[in-house]
């Protein structure tokens, strides 16, 4: 498999290193992460998809390897830059993948980009209504790391320095801020949400919900797994991710679920 190394995209003042993996096989999968983390902690799921598909994995501003801009941009605007990100690489029909914070960028870019791609994955999108607080977030991501591998620990614990408390601080106030279950009425694109059954900061009462305001929408659950279910192995993560950009309908025949 071809891997060109870390490269940059500029819109502006606005500058994503991102990682290209694969060669020119579709599908095409773009990677976006959560809070504090980069592209790095998706290596293992990064090598998986990039057997079958093409794979971008981006470092958001102020994240892994790109620079942190003055202010932190709001969901929407981030969403924007990602949809800039597709457009100017000349990406055809991406599958975006969002985890956490990167799903809520994710489904802005679907929402306000609606014919950037038909497919998308939301893995354990944040944030949790019942629970948008700083103090009661901050709990969760405890509780959930305290049942993970030594390798996630260490991951997690790299990405968190190299982005910095100031930093990670100013962008957690923005992700609270945010209204998914506001947003993902909005999108047009199949998704599928996907979430490890044993997530404390995105429950399953919270995916499914998420799953019913997207209007073609459908759950996975990864078993015995938390929040962090895609970095700390690259499996089942990968398959099913594979088996919804390939088995996905073209735009016009998703079947739109009907509401009461």
């Amino acid at each position: 498999m071809a891997d060109q190394g870390a490269q940059t995209f500029r819109s502006g003042e606005h500058t994503l290193v991102y990682h290209r993996v694969g060669s020119a096989a579709q599908p095409v999968v773009v990677l976006v992460h959560g809070i504090g983390m980069g592209r790095v902690v998706y290596a293992e799921l990064t090598e998986e998809l990039s057997r079958s598909a093409t794979v971008y994995a981006l470092d958001l501003p102020g994240f892994g390897d790109s620079p942190e801009l003055d202010a932190p941009l709001s969901m929407p605007a981030t969403g924007d830059l990602l949809a800039e990100f597709v457009r100017g690489l000349g990406l055809e029909d991406p599958v975006l993948v969002g985890h956490s914070m990167g799903g809520q960028v994710v489904a802005e870019a679907l929402a306000r980009h609606r014919q950037l791609c038909s497919r998308a994955v939301l893995v354990a999108p944040s944030v949790n209504p019942a629970e948008r607080s700083m103090p009661r977030q901050a709990v969760r991501m405890l509780q959930d790391l305290a049942g993970e591998s030594p390798k996630v620990l260490a991951l997690g614990a790299y990405s968190y320095a190299k982005a910095g408390p100031r930093w990670f601080l100013r962008k957690m106030r923005q992700m609270l801020a945010h209204r998914l279950e506001e947003t993902l009425p909005q999108i047009e694109a199949e998704v599928m949400v996907l979430y490890g059954d044993k997530d404390r900061v995105c429950p399953p009462a919270w995916m499914e919900k998420v799953a019913d305001l997207i209007p073609a929408a459908y759950l996975r659950a990864i078993p015995g797994t938390g929040h962090e279910a895609v970095i700390s192995t690259g499996q089942p993560a990968a398959r099913l991710i594979l088996e919804h950009a390939q088995s996905g309908k073209p735009r016009a025949e998703v079947t739109v679920r009907q509401r009461n």
